[in-house]
C-alpha cells in the first residue's frame, strides 16, 4: 500500500559496477521496530532480482512526517489512516507540556472534523487512536514528528 520512498524513509540507493546495491534508510523514530522488517524486505526483494544488498541505517537528517510524499499521504487515507499534518519546527529548547496533544484532523472515512482522541498511542508509538464523532468509525492517525 505504501512504498519506503512514499513513506520518506528511503534516503539513497547506490549501485556499484557489479551486482551490489547499498540502500540507506532512516527510521521514523528512534527504536522503530519496523526497521528490521524493512531491511529484510529490501534484501529479499533485491535478491529476487539477482542483486546483493547492504542496508545502512542513516540517522541524519532525522526523518520527519513532512517527508511523506503526496502519494504516500493519499495511500494512508485510502487505507483508513489519517495522514500527519505539518511537523512543528523548533529552533531552541522545547518546553515540556504534559497536556494532551491537540491536532486538527479529519476522519479518513467521512471527512468530518469531529475526531475524538481515544489513545495517544496506537498499535505503534508513531500512531494515535481516534474515533470519529460523526460516523463513529475508529481510525489511526500517523503522528507529526
Amino acid at each position: 500500500m505504501l512504498t519506503l520512498a512514499d513513506l520518506g524513509v528511503l534516503r539513497a540507493v547506490d549501485v556499484d559496477e557489479g551486482d551490489h546495491v547499498t540502500v540507506s534508510i532512516t527510521p521514523t523514530y528512534s527504536g522503530c521496530p519496523a526497521m528490521a522488517s524493512m531491511r529484510d524486505d529490501l534484501v529479499r526483494t533485491l535478491a529476487d532480482e539477482g542483486l546483493t544488498a547492504t542496508v545502512k541505517v542513516v540517522l541524519a537528517p532525522a526523518w520527519s512526517s513532512d517527508d511523506i510524499t503526496p502519494a504516500g499521504r493519499a495511500a494512508l487515507a485510502a487505507h483508513g489512516l489519517s495522514a500527519p499534518g505539518p511537523a512543528t519546527r523548533h529552533t531552541g529548547p522545547i518546553a515540556l507540556n504534559l497536556m494532551p496533544v491537540r491536532r486538527s484532523l479529519t476522519c479518513p472515512h467521512c471527512g468530518s472534523y469531529a475526531a475524538q482522541l481515544s489513545s495517544e498511542f496506537g498499535p505503534t508509538a508513531c500512531t494515535a487512536l481516534y474515533r470519529c464523532g460523526a460516523c463513529g468509525e475508529p481510525f489511526e492517525h500517523v503522528k507529526e514528528i
